[in-house]
């Protein structure tokens, strides 16, 4: 997606979140009530949080079985980004962003987005990038020195008393 369409469809979201939000919370209200559909608001983001704190505990446990296991836990970091952006949604009050937070709590749709999410990464040594599907990674291997070391040795240099 070029830079350009990309800024203009986090513009429209910016814009037309909180309109239909605003819309649905005066429709909500028009049939419940102010005061049910306050609390409803309210209800959805205290039971979000308590299942976010349990599936973040979880997935945490299981970063760190794959770590110890000297694998990497690349979906299960990808996985705890999912779940801190279903947070931030479901404390924003709304009914629209409560129902795509409460999705990213369904665990089989997050593996899944998470997979996804995680499919156009390359790990490179100690850090990673993505990459677009079929480019090609080149790496190289090499030493360096700094011309300014104290001991104005290189690597594998000897120094004679």
């Amino acid at each position: 997606m070029p830079r350009e369409s990309a800024v203009r469809l986090f513009l429209l979201l910016f814009i037309a979140t909180p309109l239909i939000e605003l819309w649905l919370l005066i429709k909500v209200g028009g049939v419940i009530g102010a005061p049910s559909t306050i609390g409803l608001v309210l209800l959805t983001a205290v039971v979000g949080v308590a299942l976010i704190r349990h599936q973040g505990l979880s997935t945490l446990t299981r970063g760190q079985q794959r770590l110890d296991a000297g694998e990497l836990p690349a979906g299960e970091m990808a996985e705890g980004m999912m779940l801190a952006c279903a947070g931030i949604l479901l404390l924003t009050p709304g009914f629209c962003t409560d129902a795509l937070g409460f999705a990213l709590l369904i665990p089989p749709l997050r593996r899944r987005l998470a997979v996804r999410f995680t499919r156009g990464m390359t790990i490179v040594g100690q850090g990673w990038h993505f990459r677009r599907h079929g480019e090609d990674v080149h790496t190289m291997e090499g030493e360096f020195w700094r011309e300014s070391d104290d001991r104005g040795t290189r690597p594998g240099d000897r120094r004679l008393k």
